[in-house]
């Protein structure tokens, strides 16, 4: 059974003036994941990184009522085997509050909208083993978890 779409749940681009709140929102998600030992947050960094003259990444706001309740961070990767650029969704949060409401595929769907008018033939993602409820949900979207990849990272 998919979620369904809140009709009170509307998706755009952020903007600069959301910066600060996009910050809160990867603060939330890093204490949802039991990360927060790893946070280096700066606004002015990431507003230049969303809005500068290279912006490499961009974000989109899910609102609900007028506020903000929820966001998803994405930025172009590259398939050497496809030829082609694809997307890679680096966060997607909703405040507990206001999950199960439809934002997160909301915000899941206009990810993959992006993708596909940017030409990218896929939207990739990581999520946490133990988070079996975003597994389910990603699984109820038609995601397939790849049982013979995993992610490295070299700390720089």
């Amino acid at each position: 059974m998919s979620a369904q779409a809140d009709a009170a749940v509307t998706v755009r681009a952020a903007r600069p003036a959301d910066v600060a709140t996009i910050c809160r929102f990867i603060a939330g998600l890093a204490a949802y994941e039991r990360l927060e030992h790893q946070l280096d947050l700066d606004e002015a960094r990431l507003h230049e990184h969303l809005f500068g003259q290279q912006p490499v990444c961009g974000a989109l706001i899910a609102e609900s009522g007028g506020l903000p309740i929820g966001f998803a961070l994405y930025f172009a990767t590259y398939s050497t085997f496809r030829t082609r650029p694809c997307m890679h969704l680096e966060d997607l949060f909703v405040e507990p509050e206001h999950r199960g409401k439809g934002a997160g595929l909301a915000l899941l769907r206009a990810v993959a909208d992006e993708a596909r008018a940017r030409g990218c033939p896929r939207l990739d993602w990581n999520v946490l083993d133990w988070n079996t409820s975003a597994i389910e949900f990603y699984e109820q979207q038609g995601a397939q978890l790849l049982p013979d990849w995993r992610v490295c990272r070299l700390e720089l």
